[in-house]
């Protein structure tokens, strides 16, 4: 196989992404839910430290989504079928993301509800 440069090797990536993007649903709804926290984020002045947190976190789930989209293209071209080790791998790969996103929503609420219940008490600030 013929080394790729470094202008091509970014390139495929954001073709991936895009790909992601566009054509898987579960990407879909994560991006309108990354965009929601980013916006939260601003909205209610998170610190530095909570930018980082949020962000590895929307990362994470992101980057574990587009693993489970490729494992699962894999496994449908392998074996179209049904098979059952198949389903115990797309199943796995699956269960990677909901632990992501299950702490990425974990994580979200010990930043923002803090925030919202002194901005909701009235202290005007957050």
């Amino acid at each position: 196989m013929k080394q790729q440069n470094i202008f091509s090797t970014f390139k495929n990536a954001i073709e991936g992404c895009g790909y992601f993007f566009k054509n898987e649903r579960n990407g879909k709804i994560q991006l309108v839910a990354a965009i929601i926290t980013v916006g939260a984020g601003i909205w209610l002045k998170i610190s530095g430290m909570e930018w980082i947190i949020l962000l590895l976190c929307i990362a994470a789930v992101f980057s574990l989504e587009m693993l489970n989209s490729a494992i699962e293209r894999i496994c449908d071209l392998v074996q179209p079928g049904f098979h059952p080790l198949v389903k115990i791998i797309k199943d796995v790969a699956a269960a990677a993301v909901l632990v992501a996103a299950i702490a990425s929503v974990a994580v979200g609420a010990i930043i923002f509800v803090p925030k919202l219940i002194t901005l909701l008490n009235g202290h005007g600030h957050i």
